[in-house]
């Protein structure tokens, strides 16, 4: 019987590391290292630590393991990654969900010119029907996706991982 109590506070410990990851409402994007706490690199496990256990798979990728943390069930807007062997290639933002800021105070729906005024040197790429403006820095590229002349998303991808999405 003595040992049933470090069970039940072990077990009371795991349910609650879980019960408190949940898909992230609003999220900081730090250009060249992170978007809500998720780093490239990071294993399938560190993000579902960060981020839950409530997403979904993308069936049509093309082959590429991708989740989508949706902000609410089956609506496209939330953030999602991309993994390849198992770790974080690409984390980025769906549609344009509200709150989700850089530590610039460059907020998703800002005008474009906002992201050229914030950050220089920006590499600009079609994705047809929107555009990414690039930021490169050594082992990442964080972009700032714009749709209609409005920043609309964030996206942080190693160099050799899809821009567009």
């Amino acid at each position: 019987m003595r040992h049933a109590g470090k069970l039940v506070a072990i077990v009371a410990f795991v349910l609650v590391g879980t019960a408190s990851a949940a898909p992230p409402q609003t999220g900081v994007l730090v250009p060249g290292r992170s978007l809500a706490g998720v780093s490239l690199g990071m294993t399938q496990a560190q993000v579902r630590d960060a981020w839950g256990s409530r997403y979904g798979v993308c069936r049509d990728c093309g082959g590429r393991t991708t989740w989508y943390f949706n902000r609410e069930r089956f609506r496209p807007q939330g953030a999602g990654v991309e993994l390849r062997d198992g770790r974080v290639v690409a984390v980025f933002t769906l549609w344009r969900p509200p709150g989700w800021r850089t530590p610039d105070g460059l907020v998703l729906g800002e005008p474009e010119a906002r992201i050229t005024e914030t950050y220089d040197a920006l590499t600009r790429v079609e994705c047809g029907g929107y555009s990414a403006l690039m930021l490169r820095t050594a082992g990442t590229v964080t972009a700032f996706y714009v749709y209609e002349g409005r920043l609309w998303g964030f996206g942080l991808t190693r160099p050799d991982a899809l821009v567009c999405r």
